[in-house]
């Protein structure tokens, strides 16, 4: 099984936040970042390589390559999921990759979304996925930073 210490939804993915604040908070030493776009793009892989911790490994996947490899991680690895989106993170479940609590960082205004709570604005596809994902028994949890406390989640569903 692998050793997930925290999947984390960020459209920014890794910078700042997640590097310096999340990272260390959790122990991660692997940063798995769950993109299908990002995983072939070598540029926005060096950008955010350079955004991570020293301590940390990172590792740029297709959804469909880490639903195939996650399992076989190692025990010591303690794994830091970073994906863009609830339909990206939705497919990793479905895929059966043991996702217990999903932390909802950023997902920024877009045209056709709604401002929901201080940094997630939602689109009807989103809800669906944030839905979904609780029927799963999924976790959900709104928290921009680990030292601030989390919103409610049911402002995701208004």
């Amino acid at each position: 099984m692998p050793n997930i210490v925290l999947t984390r939804i960020d459209n920014r993915l890794i910078h700042g936040q997640v590097a310096t604040q999340w990272s260390g908070v959790i122990g991660a030493n692997l940063l798995l970042v769950a993109n299908d776009e990002v995983s072939t793009n070598k540029m926005r892989q060096g950008l955010m390589d350079m955004a991570a911790p020293g301590y940390a490994q990172t590792r740029y996947w297709s959804l469909q390559k880490t639903i195939d490899t996650i399992h076989k991680a190692s025990d010591r690895q303690m794994i830091f999921i970073i994906c863009e989106s609830p339909q990206d993170v939705l497919t990793l479940v479905e895929g059966g990759v043991p996702i217990k609590k999903v932390n909802i960082g950023n997902m920024h205004m877009a045209e056709g979304k709604r401002q929901v709570a201080t940094v997630v604005a939602v689109d009807d596809n989103d809800v669906a996925a944030f839905k979904r994902l609780q029927e799963l028994g999924v976790e959900l949890e709104i928290r921009r930073v680990p030292q601030e406390g989390t919103e409610d989640v049911a402002k995701l569903f208004k």
